[in-house]
């Protein structure tokens, strides 16, 4: 979660109905104040919509930890999954935190708040043969195959996140040198190379294609990489769809979506001998916590490395 501006804290404020716009309000702090990104704004007001609908017409300065511990059975009545419940739990904190700040409440009663230990969930990995027939999914039978194939490519060949594709602008393409760079989250940026088969999709689609979708737009030239049928950059929901569109055309189970492409890559890479802080690096994971679970999703590559080392293996 983001670190928070620290602000002089004023007297606390008459009670706050939840018809007043302090969940606006609280947007622009996250938005002026915490300069988040916009993805990170829309997870924290959907998360909030959620505890509005909770909320009804119970006074939010009159709420106590017992009665924000009946809101996280509320979350697992929703069915949600339990990293869902955590990350509401934690944004319920940091909006609470926000609260107390403007002295709307005397103390952050949610910083009590407990969320549910999380078991570890293995990601959903495709079979290198699996992954080769979703590269090869697009045909002529598609409005636009090369700009399709070069997403996926893309996608497979570098680990990067949905956002990061389309986000992804001509100047920090390099087809010659044979990388690009990207803007993750928290807008750090890491260069990560592009495999010989991703850069031949990548040049077909520019030549070809992508003149075609950029004539669209008549003002301006588009800058983005990726571009929609009206020549703007193409959506991440419609990156979603098309990944769905060709797992469904080749078999493949209905979990598969953008981010089971980034899980197989660094799976894949693991499974070949590339070093994990390599791997945490190309997916420019700030943690290498969060790269070690794809150690566990590979239980083969766990097999070789005991066999080769351990003296009774």
């Amino acid at each position: 979660m983001p670190r928070l501006i620290r602000r002089r804290r004023n007297k606390a404020k008459p009670a706050l109905k939840t018809e007043f716009p302090v969940f606006q309000e609280f947007e622009r702090y996250l938005r002026n104040e915490c300069q988040l990104a916009d993805n990170s704004i829309l997870a924290y007001r959907n998360d909030l919509k959620r505890f509005q609908q909770w909320l009804g017409g119970k006074e939010i300065t009159k709420l106590t930890i017992q009665k924000l511990a009946d809101y996280v059975v509320f979350l697992k009545k929703s069915k949600l999954a339990p990293s869902s419940i955590s990350r509401n739990v934690v944004s319920l904190r940091v909006f609470f935190n926000y609260l107390q700040l403007e002295g709307i409440v005397a103390k952050n009663v949610a910083e009590l708040l407990g969320s549910q230990k999380l078991w570890q969930r293995i990601p959903h990995v495709m079979t290198i043969g699996t992954v080769e027939k979703l590269l090869q999914a697009p045909c002529n039978k598609d409005t636009y195959p090369l700009r399709d194939k070069a997403l996926l490519e893309l996608l497979y060949a570098t680990g990067c996140r949905a956002s990061e594709v389309v986000n992804l602008t001509l100047n920090n393409l390099h087809l010659e040198s044979g990388y690009c760079r990207y803007h993750g989250k928290g807008g750090k940026q890491r260069l990560v190379p592009l495999a010989s088969r991703a850069i031949r999709s990548l040049t077909e689609y520019i030549q070809q294609e992508r003149p075609m979708l950029a004539e669209c737009i008549s003002d301006q030239q588009p800058e983005r990489v990726i571009l929609s049928r009206r020549g703007r950059p193409l959506r991440r929901e419609a990156v979603w769809e098309l990944v769905k569109k060709y797992a469904a055309r080749v078999g493949a189970p209905k979990e598969i979506s953008p981010h089971s492409l980034r899980h197989s890559f660094a799976t894949h890479m693991l499974a070949g001998g590339a070093d994990m802080r390599q791997v945490q690096e190309l997916l420019g994971h700030a943690s290498i916590a969060t790269t070690q679970i794809y150690t566990h999703v590979d239980q083969t590559r766990l097999k070789k490395i005991h066999a080769q080392f351990h003296p009774r293996a």
